[in-house]
């Protein structure tokens, strides 16, 4: 696990280094670690490790069992479906607003995010692609105006990453990750409120599909059709 630097809070910094070794796999689903031999790992004290643990445990990411320690907790298929729900009900009408509201130093901001990806997808790197689009999806939550949102999102993202799942490069293409941004893009830049919550819809609705699917994989017990419903997805939505 990586050590912490100086340069910001000690707690702040706990809390990445904690969050990355989660969603890496370093730290085990199922695993149950004391705040103490944490704190060693990364060359912190038990208090700010324990600060940093009861915010992952705030997320969804650990349980903290008392006189035991905290355990890492796995995420289900119940959860991947409910993350969908959450997501398509902040996301879509948050980026109808930002294509009404977007300043134009905004946009650029958007823009700068999309071509990050588009630079990642050129080099065929999955892991940089995935990053670039959580930072555009952030983006356009911050441009939403509203702090609490960004946060929401966030988590329910390291919530799927604690799954160390992601549909690129097993089920489509780091550019095709890129191109199933390109109609948000383009209806927020022009200010289509309408658009831009179709494309938002489009959007999640095509990852949650793959992404479910894909790690379904051969469980008998999977019920595409349910997922559907679940969801609320019209079957003739497009």
């Amino acid at each position: 696990m990586k050590k912490l630097s100086r340069s910001t809070s000690l707690t702040d910094q706990a809390v990445e280094l904690f969050r990355e070794a989660i969603t890496s796999g370093e730290l085990v689903a199922g695993e149950t670690y004391s705040a103490n031999s944490l704190g060693e790992r990364i060359g912190v004290s038990r208090t700010p490790a324990r600060e940093a643990l009861l915010q992952l445990a705030r997320a969804g990411m650990i349980r903290i069992d008392k006189n035991k320690g905290a355990t890492i907790l796995a995420t289900t298929l119940t959860d991947l479906v409910e993350v969908f729900q959450i997501r398509l009900m902040l996301e879509v009408p948050a980026a109808a607003k930002v294509a009404r509201t977007v300043s134009e130093a905004g946009m650029s901001r958007i823009l700068e995010c999309f071509a990050d990806m588009q630079a990642a997808a050129d080099d065929d790197d999955a892991e940089a692609t995935l990053r670039a689009d959580r930072d555009f999806h952030l983006q356009i939550m911050e441009n939403a105006g509203n702090t609490k949102l960004v946060d929401v999102l966030e988590n329910l993202r390291n919530l799927v990453l604690t799954r160390g799942v992601g549909t690129a490069p097993a089920a489509r293409s780091c550019q095709d990750v890129v191109d199933d941004h390109l109609d948000i893009v383009e209806a927020i830049s022009a200010h289509d409120g309408p658009a831009a919550a179709a494309a938002m819809r489009r959007h999640i609705v095509n990852t949650a599909e793959l992404l479910i699917a894909q790690e379904a994989g051969d469980n008998e017990d999977f019920d595409a059709g349910a997922v559907t419903e679940a969801l609320g997805w019209p079957n003739d939505y497009s």
